[in-house]
């Protein structure tokens, strides 16, 4: 890792009444939280798909074709892939027979690696890579057809705000997906899920991406994220509508779907 301190040791001086957050199990100013996060990703994008490849299993690929599939991927659908910054979700989109995605990411390092990837893969026409925050997209009014955010939406700082921007941008009849860890519904498997995410995982961090602070943080950040019937509950607070979820794999991952009317 960098000589640069790292955003899970940076100190925290809090003073009474100014608004707070969580950073996995810590609590921080909301203001700091958005460079923190971004501090997390910068360490680990040049690794991100291999680690994801190493924690999963390579499950993980499984979970983004069935985001596809529940997608539909046409001709003349605009998709905002948001959070997408290495592009898994955008190329399997184009692949599937879509022809029109932006993927919009807060951290400049993963779209670096995103945009290198779609280089490697010759694809240089119907893709765009934009940087910024899921609260405040640059964007008019209902502007694409769908939707898509992918082990991204528990890091953001407030996830209502999130939601309805994504309402906002998206046509009448516009698909939301959101695929995200949740919480395991299978009985037994939640212990030894404990324990692979909170022993083994920073250790794999440590050894294949050195930073084990890293991914001590990615695991405190999917036990702070809402069940699926709360986070389902957030999703029809924000205005959207026949919202469903689909667990994967006992519950460890899960696929939130609705639509704007």
């Amino acid at each position: 890792m960098s000589n640069k301190t790292h955003p899970s040791r940076a100190p925290e001086i809090l003073s009474p009444g100014e608004p707070t957050t969580h950073f996995g199990y810590k609590t921080v100013r909301e203001e700091d939280k958005v460079d923190m996060v971004r501090g997390v990703f910068d360490n680990v994008a040049s690794k991100y798909d291999l680690m994801n490849d190493l924690m999963s299993m390579g499950v993980h690929r499984l979970w983004k074709n069935r985001l596809i599939e529940k997608l539909r991927p046409h001709a003349g659908q605009k998709l905002l892939d948001v959070g997408g910054g290495t592009g898994d979700i955008a190329f399997k989109y184009l692949s599937g027979g879509g022809d029109d995605v932006t993927v919009f990411d807060i951290n400049d390092e993963m779209l670096q690696v995103g945009r290198d990837r779609a280089i490697d893969k010759g694809l240089l026409q119907g893709i765009q890579w934009q940087q910024g925050n899921a609260e405040e997209l640059p964007y008019e009014d209902a502007t694409f057809d769908a939707y898509t955010i992918a082990f991204c939406i528990r890091n953001v700082t407030h996830i209502d705000r999130a939601l309805a921007e994504a309402k906002r941008v998206l046509k009448p009849g516009g698909h939301f997906l959101c695929l995200e860890f949740s919480k395991v519904v299978v009985p037994g498997l939640s212990t030894i899920y404990d324990t692979y995410s909170f022993s083994l995982l920073p250790k794999i961090g440590e050894i294949v991406a050195n930073d084990r602070d890293s991914y001590q943080y990615l695991a405190e950040s999917i036990r702070r994220f809402p069940d699926q019937e709360t986070f389902k509950t957030m999703i029809e607070d924000a205005g959207m509508e026949v919202a469903s979820y689909e667990n994967l794999t006992g519950g460890i991952a899960c696929i939130h779907s609705a639509w704007r009317t």
